[in-house]
């Protein structure tokens, strides 16, 4: 069976391969040094491994007590704070939901029959609180405050 090109150049590029790596194996042998300054690497101020020790006055003192592992705890919530006020900008009775422009953020909020207290129509208005929906805020406990 005769041997194609393809195969006698892989050939010949696997000797060129094994012959590079066993000079290169040589050449490490004879440059080998025993000397300890020569093995120490050090990490700079980026993460990079560096041959150079780190400039002294770039370092950071962190105190152990300011590290936080994990979620930091909320403040507890006043239930006054989750109470908002707005103006019913649309509500349909017959498909049951509406919509609710906040007094602060002037966002936007839906709400559903469901959630209402008592009946509601355009322009009044109500205090509500918010939950996230799938679809983002909703206004459930509605009331009417005019």
């Amino acid at each position: 069976m005769a041997e194609t090109w393809n195969k006698k150049e892989r050939e010949k590029r696997k000797r060129q391969n094994k012959k590079d790596k066993a000079e290169k194996k040589q050449e490490r042998r004879e440059n080998k040094s025993t000397d300890p300054e020569s093995m120490i690497a050090y990490i700079d101020e980026n993460g990079n491994l560096s041959s150079k020790p780190p400039d002294p006055k770039k370092k950071i003192v962190v105190n152990v007590e300011d590290i936080e592992i994990g979620v930091p705890k909320q403040e507890e919530l006043n239930p006054e704070d989750l109470i908002r006020t707005g103006v019913v900008t649309f509500f349909n009775n017959d498909k049951g939901y509406g919509f609710i422009k906040d007094k602060e953020t002037q966002e936007s909020v839906f709400v559903h029959i469901n959630s209402l207290s008592e009946p509601i129509k355009e322009n009044n208005i109500v205090s509500f609180e918010t939950e996230m929906g799938p679809k983002g805020a909703n206004a459930i406990n509605v009331k009417l405050v005019k």
